[in-house]
This record gives C-alpha cells, structure tokens and sequence, in this order.
C-alpha cells in the first residue's frame, strides 16, 4: 500500500521594518493523518496575533487563522475550522499552528503574516520525480563577465508546483545568487518551474562541478553540469 507522506518546506527570515519574523522547522516528514506543526517567532512584536495564510500556486491567499495569547480561542476564516486547525503559543512573540489528520487537499503554502511561508506538501509515496534539464551560460554571458545558470523542470499535477530547489557548487550548498520562479501550470496538467544561479565566470573556466536538486516529498532529482560536460553555444 502506497504511504503518504507530507513534507513542510520552511522559507526563513522575512524582514519587516526592524523585526524579523521566522517560521520553523526547515524540514519534517510525515504520513498521512498526522498531524502537522508550523511555528512562527514575530521576533520583537508581542502585542500583535499571529495571522496563519494558505495559498495554492496560482490561486488567492486564504485566511486560515487569526490568534492572541490574550484570547480565550482562535478566530477561523471561512472553511477552517477546529479541531482541523488550530493554534497555541509558548510566549508573547511566539506562536504554532497545528493540522490534524494531514491529507492531498492541505498541500499549500502556509504564511505567517508574512509574505516567506511554510510549504506544506501532500503526496503519495508513487509520485513521479521531477525532470530536470539544466543549461549551461552562454558564450555572449561570458563575453561580458557574466554566468548564469538555468535549471529547467516539469512536476507532476499532484506536487500543485510545490517543490524544494537546491543548487550545488562542488557539493557544498549554495545560499546565494538563486532565482527561483513561482511554478506554471501548463496544458498537460504538469507544472514548468526555472531556476537560475548566478555564478562567477571564472568558477564556470575552472570546471567547477554545479548540482542542481529538486526535492518533492519522498521523491528527489539532481544534475550536475560542468564546461567540460557542454558545448557553449
């Protein structure tokens, strides 16, 4: 029998003025029916709630939930309700949602006031992995001091675009000079993502080994590619 997995995805770090607000885990697995746990810090802020938001790509966000250490309960949007949603706290400036009984239709991105989320993934242990073609920087990029990586890939219907995109430089993970687009939903149900990695032409000359990896819940693919690998065109 085919297992369910869901897999939270955390974008961290979005700054507001001075305060800077955080969701956690970066990342949790778990099977259908479970519950899932979201933790957002609203860092300095401690007389404000915190305001839960659930978006599908393409699709408007949705109030989730509104709640206040100082309430006695939780305020819903329409369709959420408890003991489906729910939330607590630990303190003053930190707060939880928590999910039960996880399923496919909870697959979305959940933002705490702000604007970075926590994607939430349902999907089915048999999901297809995703494809990926990643192309080289051009000779003309090149000319003018400048490379780009392009990582190109399709997702199933079912991911709803929902994906983890990591880039690579001779294994160590990259944390900058990424772009990543929102996912695109295209005639044959699949979704079409790009992914672009900004690197120094001199890294690209030296042969320099670069990964590109998509991670959709249990599933996961990765290409690398190098000079030597490509003719540039």
């Amino acid at each position: 029998m085919l297992g369910t997995l869901c897999t939270l995805i955390t974008a961290l770090t979005c700054v507001s003025g001075v305060t800077v607000v955080t969701q956690k885990p970066p990342v949790v697995t778990l099977r259908k029916g479970e519950t899932a746990t979201m933790d957002c810090n609203l860092g300095t802020v401690t007389l404000s709630p915190a305001r839960w938001y659930k978006q599908i790509p393409g699709g408007v966000p949705q109030f989730v939930l509104v709640y206040y250490h100082g309430w006695w309960s939780v305020t819903y949007g329409a369709g959420f309700s408890s003991p489906k949603h729910t939330s607590n706290y630990e303190n003053e400036s930190s707060y939880r949602m928590i999910i039960t009984n996880v399923e496919e239709g909870d697959s979305a991105v959940y933002y705490c006031k702000t604007w970075d989320g926590t994607k939430l993934i349902v999907t089915g242990s048999g999901l297809s992995p995703p494809v990926l073609t990643v192309f080289p920087p051009s000779s003309a990029q090149l000319q003018s001091n400048k490379a780009t990586l392009l990582c190109l890939f399709s997702l199933p219907t079912e991911s709803k675009g929902l994906a983890e995109v990591t880039w690579l430089g001779d294994g160590c993970p990259v944390s900058s000079g990424i772009s990543t687009s929102t996912a695109v939903h295209q005639p044959d149900q699949t979704f079409q993502i790009s992914s672009y990695l900004s690197i120094k032409p001199s890294q690209w000359l030296m042969d320099k080994v670069f990964t590109c990896k998509v991670s959709l819940g249990s599933q996961s693919s990765k290409k690398n590619i190098t000079m030597s690998d490509c003719h540039v065109n």
